[in-house]
């Protein structure tokens, strides 16, 4: 009384299969397994690349100096 029988789960897919029909459940199984496929291999490269290479610093901006006639040093600029 517990469990369902093989008869009832048989019932419970014809059901479903039914509703929503034979391709739609194959697009949704393929579109499963491949996000779950994705997901595993995110984990297993994201687990092996963040411990073996360390992450690059980020570039530091340096302050040059351009001989451009359109830059403007807003030091320099002050109001009279």
């Amino acid at each position: 009384m517990g469990s369902f029988s093989i008869w009832h789960w048989l019932i419970v897919l014809l059901i479903i299969v039914l509703v929503f029909g034979t391709k739609k459940l194959t697009n949704i199984g393929k579109d499963l397994g491949g996000a779950v496929k994705g997901f595993k291999d995110g984990i297993k490269d994201g687990g092996t690349t963040s411990e073996t290479t360390p992450a690059a610093p980020p570039q530091q901006v340096t302050a040059s100096k351009v001989n451009d006639p359109n830059t403007v040093d807003v030091d320099a600029k002050t109001k009279s």
